[in-house]
């Protein structure tokens, strides 16, 4: 795992971004791990703007407690992985009756649980919220507009305050609207770098040309994005092998390199299989060591 050397000011701009409904933070669920990005927000959202944070119970929530922990504690706002929506859609709806404004993200957040989620809740606010660690929790947020337009997947949206969003061609150039290009971010969210790792951090941030200063960086995100007729971002996929599994990035060919390191297996090979939006698993495939 690597680690990512996120400043105070990087918290404090996602804290204080108005793109966040105040109101709607009054009482927001901490659930998330500590090492998990998301309790960045489940944190320091309520606590800067007056809010309260409302502390899970200890170990694994399943879908029963989970829902009797947010109707019990009056949550207004929570952050829950695509995957984990998908799941309190399907089994526990009611559990989000009262709740003002959920942001959901970390893979691709289903039309389809939106769909049912706005009928059931008509009072609830949805936000797909995008970014990785390297730009401090959320790059870009897209509110789904009701109706929810039905398509298979949500819109990673437009920029948070104070934060750049490019999409380029291999040369980085920007990419006409409606064409594929890779995700480039930068603004008040963007850490410092990897620690103890500077050839990678030179390798993903590196200079931005667009920028108001000269200096400036933009992290490369991997992730190839393009901007619809709406103008809103639309999340096409990755340059790389690397695929996201509730929410945490993970690269398959260092768990190839794991399995292959057994002196039983000769080769290894880890692919992605997508049962259906929102749920991914991996699965690995080995050839045995003869000799």
């Amino acid at each position: 795992p690597k680690g990512i050397v996120v400043t105070h000011r990087n918290v404090a701009a996602l804290a204080l971004d108005p793109r966040f409904d105040r109101s709607a933070h009054q009482r927001v669920l901490l659930h998330s791990p500590a090492a998990f990005d998301a309790s960045t927000y489940e944190l320091w959202v309520p606590l800067l703007s007056g809010g309260t944070v409302v502390v899970a119970p200890a170990g694994d929530l399943d879908v029963p407690a989970l829902q009797h922990t947010i109707t019990s504690q009056d949550i207004t706002a929570l952050w829950l992985t695509s995957s984990l929506l998908n799941v309190v859609v399907e089994h526990a709806v009611d559990a989000l009756s009262a709740v003002r404004e959920v942001w959901s993200g970390g893979e691709a957040v289903s039309g389809a649980t939106v769909q049912r989620l706005h009928e059931a809740c008509p009072a609830l606010t949805v936000v797909d919220g995008y970014g990785p660690t390297e730009t401090t929790t959320f790059a870009t947020h897209h509110r789904v507009p009701r109706p929810c337009a039905g398509s298979a997947t949500v819109p990673i949206g437009r920029p948070m305050a104070n934060t750049g969003v490019y999409v380029l061609d291999a040369h980085l150039r920007p990419v006409p609207p409606q064409v594929t290009g890779e995700l480039y971010i930068a603004g008040a969210g963007l850490a410092r770098g990897y620690l103890n790792k500077p050839g990678m951090t030179a390798e993903r941030f590196v200079a931005d040309p667009f920028g108001p200063e000269p200096g400036g960086r933009m992290y490369r995100t991997g992730d190839l994005v393009r901007v619809n007729a709406d103008g809103d971002l639309e999340y096409r996929g990755r340059a790389d092998q690397q695929v996201k599994v509730r929410g945490f990035r993970i690269e398959p060919g260092e768990i190839e390199n794991v399995l292959t390191d057994h002196p039983a297996v000769g080769q290894a090979a880890v692919v992605a299989h997508h049962d259906q939006p929102g749920s991914t698993r991996l699965i690995a495939y080995v050839v045995p060591d003869n000799g």
